[in-house]
C-alpha cells in the first residue's frame, strides 16, 4: 500500500486489530552503529508503547556499536547478529558482504520467529538490513525509515526488498528505489525534545550547567561518539576565551576523548567537558548557539527546538550526506555551514564571536528553523507500523 507524501496518519492501532495480552503486538527494530540510527529507533519504540501499552519491542544490532549500551539501558531486549558494514573501505573484505548478509538475514528470521513478530522495522545503518532480509524470508511485512537527506547504502539495498518506505526529509526520495511513494514522517525524536519549551526550561538548564547570568553558552556537540576535529577546535577556543567571561563553553567529547580533553582544559574558568549529555533538552535550553556535526537526528532536533547552529558536516560520510543534511537548515538561514577542513580554534572564534554578540541574529536564526513534522514523526511512523502489522496473517514461520 502506497501513501501520498506528507499525508498525516493518526497515531494508535487500527481499530480492526485489537492487540491483547494473549497476542501482544510484537515489533522487531533493526538499529545500530551510532546514535543517529539508535535514538530514532528508541523514539519509535516509545511511540509504539504509547499507542499499544502491552507491545513487545525488541531490537537487532551487532556487538560493535553503541546499541550494546543504549538499547538495554532503555529497557529493551537486544539481539545481535553477525553483520559487517556496507563500507567500500573494507577493500577485499567487501566480497564477504553477500555471505554475511545471508547469514545475518537467516539469524534475523529466527529472531522474528522467536519473538512471534508481526512486523520488522529497519532504521538504517548496517545492522538494519538483515532485519529486512529476515522479514522477506519469513513473509512478514516490513518498513524502513531513512533518516538522512541522502540515504545510506544499507537502506538503498533494503528499499528493494520492501515497498514500505518512510523518510525524514523529502529530498531523500530521489535516492531511494520507489522513493516517490515514500511517506515523509520526519525524524523520530525523543518526547522531551519534541515538546521542548526552551524559554520555560532555560533557567533550570543554565543552573544545571553552571552558566552565570548574562553569559552566553556555546555548546560543541560532536555526536554520540564525539568528533576529534570539533573537540580539538573547542579546546583551542577555550584558551582564547579565558579572558572573555561573557562566554561559556560546554564540550561533549564522547567517552574516549574525555580524559585527554579535561587534561588539556586544565582549570579553565570558561569551559567544561562532558562525555555525553543524557538530557539534551537541558543542553538545548541552556545553549545560545550549537556547534555540531550534521547527523540527521541532530539536524531534526535543531529544527524542532529552534536552536541556532554552526554545522560542521563529517567529510567522510557516505554520499556526503551530512552536507546535504546541513543544507536543510543552512538554506533556511537557521544555521551556518563550516567545512571540516576549516574548523580550527581561530576560525571557530571568528565565526561564533559575532553571533554570540548579536542576540537579534540568534533569535532570527532560531525563528528561521522549520520544525517540519519531526515533533510528531515518532507517532506518524508508529501509526504506519501498526497499520502494516495489523495485516499480518500469522507469525514468522
Amino acid at each position: 500500500m502506497h501513501t501520498p507524501p506528507c499525508t498525516p496518519r493518526p497515531a494508535g492501532p487500527p481499530p480492526d486489530r485489537p492487540w491483547t495480552a494473549a497476542e501482544p503486538l510484537s515489533v522487531v527494530i533493526g538499529a545500530g552503529g551510532t546514535g543517529g540510527h539508535i535514538y530514532p529507533g528508541l523514539a519509535l519504540a516509545e511511540a509504539l508503547r504509547r499507542a499499544v501499552p502491552g507491545a513487545v519491542i525488541s531490537f537487532v544490532g551487532t556487538t560493535r556499536g553503541l546499541e550494546t549500551d543504549l538499547i538495554p539501558a532503555a529497557g529493551h531486549r537486544l539481539h545481535t547478529v553477525d553483520m559487517i558494514p556496507f563500507d567500500p573501505a573494507l577493500g577485499a573484505r567487501r566480497y564477504l558482504l553477500p555471505a554475511a548478509l545471508l547469514k545475518s538475514g537467516a539469524q534475523c528470521r529466527a529472531i522474528l520467529k522467536e519473538q512471534r513478530a508481526h512486523i520488522a522495522v529497519g532504521m538504517g545503518g548496517y545492522p538494519s538490513a538483515p532485519v529486512i532480509v529476515g522479514a522477506r524470508l519469513a513473509g512478514l511485512p516490513s518498513v524502513i525509515h531513512e533518516s538522512n537527506a541522502v540515504p545510506g547504502r544499507a537502506n538503498r539495498f533494503a528499499a528493494r526488498l520492501t515497498g514500505n518506505l518512510a523518510v525524514a526529509f523529502d529530498r531523500s526520495r530521489a535516492h531511494l528505489p520507489g522513493g516517490e511513494d515514500a511517506l515523509t514522517t520526519g525524524m523520530p525524536i525523543a518526547t522531551a525534545l519534541a515538546g521542548l519549551d526552551r524559554t520555560a526550561l532555560r533557567a533550570q538548564a543554565r543552573a544545571e550547567f553552571g552558566v552565570p547570568d548574562g553569559a552566553r553558552l556555546l555548546l560543541v556537540n560532536g555526536g554520540s561518539l564525539g568528533a576529534a576535529r570539533l573537540t580539538e577546535a573547542a579546546v583551542g577556543l577555550a584558551h582564547r576565551l579565558r579572558d572573555r567571561p561573557g562566554v561559556r563553553l560546554l564540550i561533549k567529547t564522547g567517552p574516549a576523548a574525555l580524559e585527554e580533553t579535561r587534561r588539556r582544559l586544565g582549570d579553565s574558568p570558561v569551559a567544561r567537558a562532558v562525555p555525553y549529555l543524557d538530557r539534551m533538552d537541558l543542553a538545548y535550553a541552556a545553549a545560545d548557539l550549537v556547534v555540531s556535526r550534521a547527523g540527521a537526528a541532530t539536524v531534526a532536533e535543531l529544527a524542532t527546538t529552534g536552536v541556532p547552529a554552526v554545522l560542521v558536516p563529517y567529510p567522510h560520510a557516505p554520499g556526503d550526506h551530512q552536507t546535504h543534511n546541513a543544507r536543510v537548515l543552512t538554506d533556511a538561514g537557521a544555521a551556518v555551514l563550516l567545512p571540516d577542513a576549516e574548523t580550527t580554534a581561530e576560525r571557530l572564534d571568528a565565526l561564533t564571536a559575532p553571533l554570540l554578540a548579536d542576540p537579534a541574529r540568534l533569535a532570527a536564526m532560531g525563528a528561521a528553523a522549520d520544525p517540519g513534522p519531526h515533533a510528531r514523526a515518532a507517532d506518524l511512523l508508529a501509526a504506519r507500523v501498526l497499520e502494516l502489522a495489523s495485516s499480518t496473517k500469522e507469525y514468522a514461520a
